[in-house]
């Protein structure tokens, strides 16, 4: 005698839709986001202070994240299994930084950077605690809610499309950003995130590249990160050039050498995606299949 499941009660129903999860999640995720910038705005002068904040609100963001999994979503969180974490972190923090120091490289050689000398070791510390969190809040905000119910719903080049925009658009609320940043950004760092988690169909890759960027460019290269405050760092790095290589006020995310760079990037890795199997097609027009489970 087969034991009958109990009906699914209609809150929980609602509650598992896209629309609803996605709005729910994202502000949860987004509060997590808010908080952790106020605090370490309020810890500016204390970066230890900032850093342990942060992480106390990535300890908090991925709790609500594998809850809402595991209660909401009734889903087992594979998109933060543990066992591929270090080798998919280690990727995307090696790529990240490589990627920043290549468009350095390149802009050094045309001429438009120059390192005018360096800074003492201490500088690199304030960068710990933007990195952080940039890194794990933003990537589970956009990618982890944003990016995956979008793409469950209606497939994975919506979700392309729809996560990028919002993705560099909400960084014209910087004090220095600009709306060509807010489009170099979209595309690069949207499509190659996005593509790196359709690769790997977890966070960590994401996580790393986003962590390392942020970093290298501002606690390394002393660059301003997405139109936020210019920090000194490692390297006193002076750039001179027009916008369309140096990025502006936005930063070198603006520069379309790292947009090249990046995109280029991303377009290697979506292309992996596609090979692998990895895209979702909107819900009206899959077959009856079994979802993706990457392997731990």
């Amino acid at each position: 005698m087969h034991e009958q499941t109990a009906p699914t009660p209609l809150w929980l129903r609602v509650l598992q839709s896209p629309p609803v999860s996605l709005v729910v999640l994202g502000f949860l995720l987004l509060e997590c986001l808010g908080f952790s910038n106020n605090l370490m705005g309020q810890s500016k002068d204390e970066p230890f202070t900032a850093a342990i904040a942060a992480a106390g609100m990535i300890a908090l963001a991925m709790w609500i994240y594998v809850g809402f999994a595991r209660f909401v979503e009734r889903r087992r969180p594979a998109d933060l299994a543990l066992g591929p974490m270090p080798r998919e972190l280690g990727l995307g923090l090696v790529a990240g930084t490589t990627l920043y120091t290549l468009s350095v490289l390149v802009l050094m050689a045309i001429g438009v950077i120059r390192i005018d000398g360096v800074n003492p070791a201490s500088f690199m510390v304030p960068g710990i605690a933007l990195a952080l969190s940039s890194g794990f809040l933003e990537e589970l905000l956009f990618r982890g809610a944003l990016f995956r119910i979008v793409e469950a719903w209606i497939g994975s080049w919506a979700a392309v499309i729809i996560s990028s925009l919002v993705f560099g658009f909400v960084h014209l609320i910087n004090p220095a950003a600009t709306l060509a940043g807010a489009i170099f950004i979209s595309v690069e760092a949207g499509l190659l995130l996005a593509a790196a988690y359709m690769l790997t169909r977890r966070l960590w890759l994401g996580i790393g590249f986003h962590m390392s960027w942020n970093y290298t460019q501002s606690a390394v290269f002393s660059g301003v990160v997405s139109g936020g405050p210019s920090e000194p760092g490692l390297f006193r790095t002076v750039i001179d050039g027009p916008v369309l290589l140096t990025g502006g006020s936005f930063g070198l995310e603006a520069s379309l050498i790292a947009c090249l760079l990046c995109t280029g990037t991303g377009v290697v890795l979506a292309v992996l995606a596609v090979r692998r199997g990895h895209v979702v097609r909107p819900f009206w027009s899959r077959r009856a299949a079994p979802a993706l489970h990457p392997a731990e």
